[in-house]
């Protein structure tokens, strides 16, 4: 990540505003996470989403390769723990957290089946994932330009081939989409208030897998 501010201030856009809150009102919903239940943010980036999670009430850790995004993660504030390391050799126990989540930061990574794997490994109770939806107005719009340059847009059955190298399997999964128009406008946010977050076209693809029943 080159400009670190540049990519954080993007959040504080209306458009990108409320693309982060949507994505985060889905992931939160499918994964359900307690109070006061630990949390690690794999690609925590500039740190967005993990001071989020801070926000709702978890104790957060966020892990990132990229030193300059780390430190600036850890100027912006927030009660969050941030670690430089690599989401394909996590240097944590196995179940050492609650949760693990990766928002956006898989599609950059050439392994996403290893990176899973390490996840569901340090996880005790789930996992969420924020995927590129392949199959969206998104992919269309964005494939290939700018932040997404060098992303990876995934669908539903790619992520099916990653968790079938996961044991044990989860005994529960739940699957949600996010920005359906992804402009932002007034259209785009009466559809996303409308449209069931099942409707399988939206450009944020989320998974949640759940280790424990009654979830």
């Amino acid at each position: 990540m080159t400009d670190p501010a540049g990519y954080d201030a993007w959040y504080r856009t209306p458009r990108g505003a409320w693309i982060a809150q949507r994505e985060f009102a889905l992931l939160n919903r499918l994964l359900r996470p307690e109070r006061g239940a630990t949390l690690l943010d794999i690609g925590t980036g500039t740190g967005h989403f993990a001071r989020r999670y801070a926000a709702a009430g978890l104790a957060v850790t966020g892990i990132d390769p990229d030193a300059a995004a780390i430190d600036y993660a850890r100027r912006a504030g927030a009660n969050v723990t941030y670690l430089a390391g690599d989401a394909l050799r996590l240097p944590f126990a196995d179940a050492g957290f609650d949760y693990c989540a990766a928002v956006t930061s898989l599609c950059f990574i050439t392994d996403p089946a290893a990176a899973v794997a390490e996840m569901w490994r340090v996880a005790r109770r789930g996992i969420v994932l924020g995927l590129l939806h392949r199959h969206s107005l998104l992919h269309r719009q964005k494939a290939g330009r700018g932040a997404y340059a060098g992303a990876r847009w995934d669908e539903p059955g790619t992520v099916a081939a990653w968790l079938r190298q996961i044991t044990p399997q989860p005994v529960a999964m739940r699957t949600g989409y996010a920005i359906f128009l992804p402009n932002g406008g007034r259209l785009a946010r009466t559809a996303e208030r409308l449209l069931p977050t099942s409707s399988p076209w939206g450009g944020f693809l989320a998974l949640a897998l759940h280790k424990e029943e009654n979830v």
